[in-house]
């Protein structure tokens, strides 16, 4: 190992800067305002709240739909790969960024690529991002105003409390949504100002999670419970690579690059950002297998690519009813809550790359209100227009999110700009950057296949 390895990931381990250096030395973050001296960092707690509600957010919908199509064995050793292979992607990231000159992901491209590699990192942040905030947007409206699959219509929490109505069709209750509690948090200009949201965000997600688990045991007792595949069923209608098609979805599921380092510039220290993402991805992944498990015993083949869509089915008991409708809507407040993150880094990317040379978009009120404004309108209006999430993540996960998760840190290792490179770490990225590009090549051919032969 040379000497600038060593170096670099003693900084990295050691929680502090290199002489000379501050979180924001070189290319700023547009969205990322200077500090005073003696300004109060953010915290370890806030950072893993924050990591944790960027990574926990529409994906978690179709994990038990993935587990349908895999079985339960390879969808959990599938989980782990990829929840470990982020850990090692997002710790490439801050070890170079810590390298170099550059606060944000593009800045960090733009040392190993130039111009074109940033402009590809804000180009694939942007689809993600903003393909994320749709979905989230698509989800709260099948929660509240209810959705059509497969010729059958599922009713919304609103619909069944009032009958059906125009104030509680999916176009007005989710104008409502985005005026009045998406668009305060939209508004926040600092990260850690959302630590009190991603919190109950978070905790909305383990209550989801706690409900769905306590229905499944009860249904397990009643004797009511699917029995869940073990392994992938093979047949006239599955065929082998069909199988790819659920790694996208889990890929989705992790990916949070984008917010790295705005969550780890308002930090301390370098390492609280390796601590936080360790705990977050642990977290994280513990509940994605959770509410997989669970929510494959309680529907089994009937699962839809929204689980939440599947809660809306009658319960023998006013209980039942009950906890149905209080899994559905707290997984909508906890997705109206991860909006603001997404929403965040997604803002940040565009005005970077449409106005590199202007002020911080902190402090040009104008220029922010009315991005942000923008950005509101067009979720809103494309959720409107597209009814289903399942093809949004497939393509999400086999394009944008695996460039950012995995593609992209693997070619700044072996870029190497800064000569801090192991032959392992160089290894594992070339691994990392093959394994992406073979699976997500399968799954998209399948899936455009799968399309053309339906139509």
């Amino acid at each position: 190992m040379n000497n600038k390895t060593t170096y670099s990931k003693n900084i990295l381990l050691a929680g502090k800067f290199p002489p000379g250096m501050s979180p924001a030395t070189g290319i700023h973050a547009p969205l990322l305002p200077e500090r005073k001296q003696g300004e109060k960092r953010a915290s370890v707690q806030g950072a893993v709240f924050n990591v944790s509600t960027s990574i926990i957010g529409a994906g978690i919908m179709s994990i038990p739909a993935t587990i349908k199509v895999l079985g339960v064995i390879p969808a959990l050793v599938l989980i782990m790969i990829i929840a470990w292979l982020v850990d090692i992607s997002v710790e490439f990231l801050l070890r170079y960024t810590l390298s170099g000159e550059s606060t944000t992901y593009a800045g960090v491209m733009r040392e190993a690529f130039g111009r074109v590699g940033s402009a590809t990192v804000q180009i694939c942040v942007m689809i993600t991002n903003l393909g994320c905030l749709i979905v989230y947007l698509i989800i709260i409206g099948d929660v509240l105003s209810g959705n059509v699959h497969d010729g059958s219509m599922h009713l919304g929490v609103l619909q069944e409390w009032f009958g059906i109505h125009w104030w509680n069709s999916r176009a007005f209750a989710l104008l409502f949504v985005v005026i009045f509690v998406v668009l305060p948090l939209v508004l926040f200009r600092r990260v850690e100002s959302l630590r009190f949201s991603s919190a109950i965000s978070v905790l909305l997600a383990v209550v989801f999670v706690g409900i769905c688990s306590v229905m499944a045991i009860y249904a397990l007792i009643e004797g009511k419970t699917k029995s869940p595949r073990l392994l992938p069923h093979l047949d006239n209608k599955t065929s082998f690579f069909d199988l790819f098609t659920a790694a996208p979805v889990i890929v989705t599921a992790f990916t949070f690059h984008f917010n790295v380092h705005p969550i780890s510039f308002e930090l301390r220290k370098p390492s609280d950002m390796v601590s936080a993402v360790k705990i977050s991805l642990l977290l994280c992944a513990g509940i994605y297998f959770t509410i997989g498990i669970f929510g494959y015993l309680l529907f089994g083949e009937s699962i839809v690519a929204d689980i939440l869509v599947n809660f809306d089915q009658s319960s023998d008991t006013a209980i039942g009813a009950l906890l149905n409708d209080t899994v559905r809507l707290s997984y909508a407040f906890h997705l109206m809550l991860a909006f603001p993150l997404l929403n965040f880094s997604l803002r940040a990317n565009i005005d970077e790359l449409l106005f590199p040379k202007k002020p911080l978009l902190a402090t040009d009120s104008i220029r922010f209100v009315s991005l942000t404004l923008a950005l509101l309108v067009f979720a809103y209006l494309a959720a409107i227009a597209i009814p289903n999430i399942w093809y949004f993540f497939q393509f999400m996960g086999s394009t944008s999110a695996v460039c950012l998760a995995f593609i992209f840190p693997g070619a700044i290792v072996l870029r190497d700009v800064h000569s801090i490179s192991t032959t392992r770490d160089k290894i594992v990225a070339a691994v990392m950057i093959i394994l992406a590009v073979a699976t997500s090549t399968i799954a998209l051919s399948t899936n455009i296949y799968s399309l053309v032969r339906n139509k």
